[in-house]
């Protein structure tokens, strides 16, 4: 999001990260003042302080607190548990603080979806009752807008969702752009121009590495069941989505994980793992971007980013919607080149004699809450 808003004109006058190898990659690409702790640590005085501000001097102040308890994975791995229990969530509340203190002329709250699903919405009614106190306490008007916008529908070469709420001090509406882009922008588009990456750095481990050449483009595991057209190895949705999931030139990227297993994917079209310089590109962060820490963290990283264009489209509608600012349509600074027709996709190759074990009948998943893990005891 830093990087995105920067492009939309904006200047960070200081930014606030806990992660250590985070706060040293801010340091390597930009001059910002960091606070390199947790913001329950850290006085909202201490946070203007830093950025040479005053109360009420901010033009905007923007975040993205933890989202795990929100997230899809949240609700498979603990089902329907209350998610504001989950200590992360508190983090919601962290940032409502610094915005009551802070009273910047507009804010914007960056989450995964998964916080305005209907019915599973307690962090949205959180946010939304907290600003209403805020309001009433400091006589302030912010006008919560909110919604959950495609990546790829404004121009990132990547699927991927992402909530966001905006509001103003005056109690202006904000207004959430419309898609930009008139066809989505594409993992070619993307990558094409780079030269081919290192092979064996970024080849794929474990015990599936030798089928993954079999599934073609833009496919995962589910190629190879009764229902894909490869041979039928697996039963139909027995395994997760991004099990040996593959980019496709012709499409925008599949969403980039945070902390992925050997297995998953999206993997590239050449069957072996993206680097660190493609999986940039697919989130929209500048060229020429230092990551620090291990691959490990530095995948990590950019796993859970925000991607840039989405930023940057965002802060120049704040510019031009909550701050008066006249600017023309267009010209983004971080949209990925319409590179046209890409290349044929590549041929997959054969299934391997060591997998051909696995050919027979596979009863495929029984459905949501069917499945080998119903009787999990789920802590309450």
């Amino acid at each position: 999001m830093d990087y995105g808003f920067e492009a939309a004109g904006f200047q960070t006058a200081v930014a606030l990260e806990l992660d250590a190898d985070c706060c040293e990659t801010l340091r390597r690409n930009r001059p910002w003042p960091i606070i390199p702790r947790s913001i329950f640590d850290v006085p909202t005085p201490e946070i203007l302080a830093a950025g040479g501000l005053k109360p009420r001097e901010a033009d905007l102040l923007i975040g993205g607190p933890p989202c795990q308890p929100f997230s899809k994975s949240g609700w498979w791995a603990r089902g329907d548990s209350a998610r504001l229990e989950d200590p992360r969530a508190d983090t919601l509340s962290a940032y409502l603080r610094v915005v009551e203190e802070a009273l910047p002329r507009a804010f914007v709250l960056e989450n995964v979806g998964g916080l305005a699903f209907s019915g599973k919405d307690e962090g949205l009614r959180l946010l939304l009752d907290r600003i209403e106190r805020l309001n009433a306490k400091q006589g302030t008007t912010y006008r919560p807008r909110w919604k959950v916008l495609g990546a790829a529908d404004f121009g990132v070469p990547q699927l991927r969702e992402r909530f966001f709420l905006v509001a103003a001090r005056d109690g202006s509406a904000f207004e959430f752009p419309a898609p930009v882009v008139p066809k989505h922008r594409t993992a070619w588009d993307a990558l094409g121009d780079l030269p081919e990456a290192p092979a064996e750095p970024l080849a794929m481990r474990g015990k599936w590495a030798e089928l993954l050449p079999s599934i073609p483009e833009g496919q995962n595991y589910l190629f190879h069941t009764d229902r894909g057209g490869g041979v039928p190895l697996f039963g139909w949705r027995t395994r997760y989505w991004t099990f040996l999931l593959k980019l496709a030139k012709a499409r925008p990227s599949w969403t980039i994980q945070a902390q992925p297993g050997p297995s998953v994917g999206p993997f590239h079209w050449k069957s072996r793992r993206l680097s660190l310089q493609e999986l940039a590109r697919l989130q929209t962060f500048p060229d020429g971007v230092r990551l620090a820490g291990s691959d490990g963290s530095a995948r990590e990283q950019l796993g859970n980013a925000v991607p840039s264009l989405l930023a940057e489209e965002l802060g120049r509608e704040i510019r031009r919607q909550l701050l008066g600012d006249r600017l023309e349509p267009g010209g983004w600074k971080l949209l990925p080149p319409d590179r046209g027709q890409p290349p044929p996709p590549e041929a997959p190759g054969p299934v391997p004699r060591s997998f051909r074990k696995l050919i027979g009948a596979h009863p495929a998943h029984p459905g949501i809450g069917k499945g080998p893990l119903r009787f999990r005891a789920v802590p309450r």
